[in-house]
């Protein structure tokens, strides 16, 4: 990975954490010594720092160059009929607003058949197919009781946040979407209709679910992936 790659992680890295609300161009000035207006360069991609100041800003978020690197699948040497797929185990916040994941948000890596994960059709827009593809996330108790029996409490979900389209995976067959709702995941069958993201449950007890999409972002934005499969406790 080169000088300009790391750069542009950093950037991002740092408008992640601007969107999350956990830092500020501000703030950031107020830790690193950097003018606001130099900053607000940065993060709009007008400049590049030095990489004395990428090492100001690492510092003062507390990063390290390794943070900003993609996860990297770790086999060992086997015979290659049995090499396996791997897909990190994150938290919410991390499959919604990471697009690079950091090794520290891994926290545990899920291993699949080898060729599974090479056999799924991505449906992504250009923004979204510079997002690492593949994490998977744990369904909490509340979450899952819209999706039940689908989805049972602690499932494990695959994500493909290569497909942020709204057309049907297969044509018979609605597709389970993570949903970014502000700072929350949910998932949900989704539609766009009449200028509204349309959010339906699978258990019926459960209300549907009508957002105006907002100004600033396309509905597919809020489309965090498919799900590709889910994983129920036994």
């Amino acid at each position: 990975m080169n000088f300009t790659q790391i750069h542009e992680r950093l950037r991002v890295e740092m408008l992640r954490r601007i969107q999350r609300g956990t830092l500020s161009v501000s703030l950031l000035a107020r830790q690193t010594g950097f003018g606001q207006p130099h900053l607000s360069n940065f993060l709009r991609g007008r400049r590049q720092l030095s990489l004395a100041g990428m090492d100001r800003i690492l510092a003062a978020q507390r990063l390290t160059a390794a943070d900003l690197l993609p996860v990297l699948a770790r086999r060992e040497a086997m015979p290659a009929s049995e090499e396996e797929d791997v897909a990190p185990l994150v938290s919410h916040a991390a499959a919604l607003f990471e697009r690079y994941i950091r090794p520290s948000s891994v926290q545990s890596t899920l291993h699949f058949p080898p060729g599974l994960l090479a056999s799924i059709r991505p449906r992504a827009t250009a923004a979204r197919r510079a997002w690492q593809r593949f994490v998977a996330v744990r369904v909490d108790a509340f979450e899952a009781q819209a999706m039940e029996p689908l989805v049972q409490p602690e499932a494990i979900a695959l994500l493909d946040r290569h497909y942020n389209s709204f057309a049907p995976y297969r044509p018979v067959k609605s597709n389970v979407y993570a949903v970014r709702l502000g700072a929350h995941l949910r998932l949900r069958y989704a539609e766009y209709v009449l200028n509204r993201l349309v959010l339906r449950p699978h258990n019926l007890a459960f209300p549907v679910e009508l957002f105006e999409a907002d100004a600033w972002e396309s509905a597919t934005d809020q489309l965090i992936g498919r799900v590709v499969l889910v994983l129920n406790q036994l």
